[in-house]
């Protein structure tokens, strides 16, 4: 890390503003061999933190743009280390020259996500707070954005070095009893052991929980419209995504294979799957489409199964109530509600957590859908504690270090002797330090810091 890097901060296209970070023990000189102030003070003279307006230059001397230059020091910056920002107009052209200039003046260019790993590796950040870096980044609502940004300020971390201070105090006590025979735990200690690792793998099974939880958080709840042909399916589909991505038209049969898109829904992510009407068919590419909207709803932690609210029940409708029920959740949408209603909505039973009469022609009744949907997953849209786990490395090592503890606890349970229990005390000291980074491969950091962008 004694190289200076350098990097644009901000992300592509035109913006009114554009940054281009420098960071390392160089950062300073090289920001003054390409920035002078206004009042003509040396940035090395300038106290930190103190914002500096002037003029950016190419190596040919010519004024590149005006811009205000921001100097933080060692350890008191984002990396940790010296660190200087130009703040320009963002301009894409004007930020490609200003980086050029830089490079010019001493600094390398930086890999996808150096200056976080800089900040993890001078301790400034432990690797959940990293790894949430990029959550808040890519975030896609509200929900995932207050979770992510509460990771970063260290929640997952807090509540992880807490059994690891724990697992820290019954290693060094084991190791005193293995080094020195003649001092024997007795079995008053023992049982206290056994109760602190049961309350710690208690905490962490419970953590481990959260994960199913944060997947749906990061990625997305799958949902799947469902109906016979012609009940306004892809109607429903297009109105939700607020454009034309459905073929519509009146011919029953029309869609033939499933579609799906990323949305957000009621504060919730969601991946919604619009899918082939349900009935008979000897169609053989409509037969397809039918089996495959089946397993969709089956893949599908939320049905919206689609009824046409201008008509009875139908023999077709049958199999929509069937595939709902057997669904983990089902919300029906009676539809075309812009037209004389001769649905009678009891006869669709209880098989539904919710009923919402909407008409995807007009968007009526859309915002209804919405609530709906929010109701039936509140926990999508409240993630504000941060102690939700959205990453699959770190439920590994959680569930790793889970078990190592429950074995540790079964080893005192019997009576074995210390230094059987410490293995597994070990081991779950390992698996713990792996979520934060205190025991960590150096092929693991690099693969996690290949996801970032360039500049963060």
């Amino acid at each position: 890390m004694r190289t200076t890097i350098a990097a644009v901060a901000t992300a592509p296209g035109i913006a009114a503003i554009g940054i281009v970070r420098i960071s390392g023990a160089d950062a300073v000189a090289v920001a003054d061999r390409v920035f002078r102030s206004a009042s003509g003070r040396a940035l090395a003279e300038v106290r930190p933190g103190l914002l500096q307006v002037g003029h950016v230059f190419g190596t040919d001397g010519e004024s590149l743009d005006e811009c205000v230059c921001l100097v933080s020091r060692a350890p008191k910056s984002y990396t940790g280390e010296d660190t200087a920002e130009l703040q320009c107009h963002g301009s894409p052209a004007a930020l490609a020259e200003v980086l050029r200039a830089v490079l010019d003046a001493g600094a390398r260019l930086a890999r996808p996500g150096e200056f976080t790993k800089r900040a993890f590796l001078n301790g400034r950040l432990d690797l959940t707070q990293a790894e949430a870096v990029i959550d808040v980044i890519e975030a896609e609502t509200a929900a995932a954005v207050k979770n992510a940004a509460a990771q970063l300020g260290g929640a997952i971390g807090r509540r992880i070095d807490r059994g690891y201070g724990e697992l820290l105090d019954v290693a060094a006590h084991f190791h005193a009893s293995v080094d020195y025979p003649d001092e024997e735990i007795d079995e008053f200690q023992t049982g206290e052991y056994a109760f602190q690792l049961g309350q710690l793998e208690n905490s962490l099974r419970e953590l481990l929980a959260t994960f199913e939880r944060g997947r749906v958080l990061k990625n997305g709840l799958p949902m799947a419209i469902l109906g016979r042909p012609n009940v306004g399916k892809s109607s429903l589909f297009n109105a939700l995504l607020g454009r034309d991505r459905a073929i519509v038209t009146s011919s029953p049969g029309t869609t033939r294979d499933t579609l799906e898109e990323k949305l957000v829904l009621g504060g919730a992510l969601v991946r919604l799957t619009d899918t082939a009407g349900l009935r008979g068919s000897t169609d053989a590419a409509e037969e397809e489409g039918v089996a495959r909207a089946v397993r969709a709803a089956e893949d599908a932690q939320l049905v919206l199964a689609v009824f046409d609210g201008s008509s009875p029940l139908t023999e077709e409708d049958e199999r929509t109530l069937a595939a709902a029920r057997s669904a983990s959740r089902a919300i029906a949408v009676i539809n075309k509600s812009d037209l004389p209603q001769n649905l009678d909505v009891s006869a669709l039973g209880d098989a539904f957590s919710d009923v919402v009469r909407v008409s995807a022609k007009t968007g009526d009744g859309l915002d209804r859908l919405e609530s709906a949907v929010a109701l039936a997953y509140p926990e999508l849209t409240d993630a504000s504690g941060g102690e939700i786990l959205t990453n699959a490395r770190q439920a590994e090592a959680v569930a790793r270090a889970s078990d190592f503890v429950h074995e540790a606890s079964l080893a005192l349970a019997r009576g074995v002797t210390p230094d059987a229990a410490l293995v597994e005390i070990e081991g779950a000291l390992g698996a713990i330090g792996e979520v934060t980074g205190r025991n960590i491969r150096e092929d693991t950091v690099e693969r996690i810091f290949e996801r970032f962008c360039v500049g963060k």
